[in-house]
């Protein structure tokens, strides 16, 4: 009976998204509302009793967090962990009209902290990587013999990498041979953003389908078809 309830209700809010393909209807603003409000809903608990109270009670008063994490509760506090709190707390104060400003202070520690620690990571990954991606040999050798296919492949990822960073340069008139150069720089990154945006197509209908396939079964096994 739950399995057979489950199988309906997720019909149901299925047939009520798609309502959206036709045009904007209550029973659409309905499934996007419950959609949302749920979502929030368990992030935020998972939130809480994943990262609140081990990563922040439990560290300020371990003896709270006994009865839900009897193995960190045995931890010395550390009053280091009071700074978050305060932040934090100072982050809600968004809410109240009269004192929004303080508000900025824990917004201006994520801002800073997180460009900060990621400053590093980011270059290391995004930029240093990409050079060092980059940075190919245009001749392919292997055991004294020419590979082709690996040749071409250098060439071309090279030959695209300079010709889109020709077409950021705007430092001077793209024309004659410089302008030529910028045009292929747009082609590649045509090409570039083409795939990239078939590629997420191809993910979105990968949903339709497991949608479309959901509904079947309820065909089936709802109306007993099957």
């Amino acid at each position: 009976m739950a399995d057979m309830l489950e199988l309906w209700v997720g019909a149901l809010l299925t047939l009520m998204i798609f309502s959206f393909l036709y045009k904007d209807n209550p029973f659409y603003k309905f499934a996007e509302h419950l959609f949302v409000g749920i979502s929030a809903a368990y992030w935020m608990s998972t939130a809480f009793w994943n990262t609140l109270m081990p990563n922040l009670f439990g560290k300020i008063h371990p003896p709270l967090i006994r009865p839900w994490f009897p193995q960190l509760a045995e931890a010395p506090a550390d009053p280091i962990f009071w700074v978050p709190l305060v932040f934090g707390i100072l982050l809600l104060m968004r809410l109240v009209p009269p004192v929004d400003h303080l508000s900025r202070w824990a917004v201006a520690l994520i801002v800073g902290w997180t460009a900060g620690t990621n400053m590093m990571r980011y270059m290391q990954s995004d930029f240093v990587g990409q050079i060092y991606s980059t940075i190919r040999p245009f001749i392919v050798m292997a055991d004294n013999q020419f590979v082709f296919l690996d040749t071409m492949n250098n060439i071309i990822l090279v030959t695209g990498v300079m010709c889109g960073l020709v077409y950021f340069f705007f430092s001077k008139e793209h024309s004659g041979a410089f302008g030529g150069a910028a045009r292929v720089g747009i082609w590649f990154l045509m090409v570039t953003f083409g795939a990239a945006f078939g590629y997420t197509v191809m993910a979105r209908i990968s949903l339709l389908i497991g949608r479309m396939q959901f509904l079947g079964r309820w065909l089936t096994e709802g109306f007993g078809l099957g």
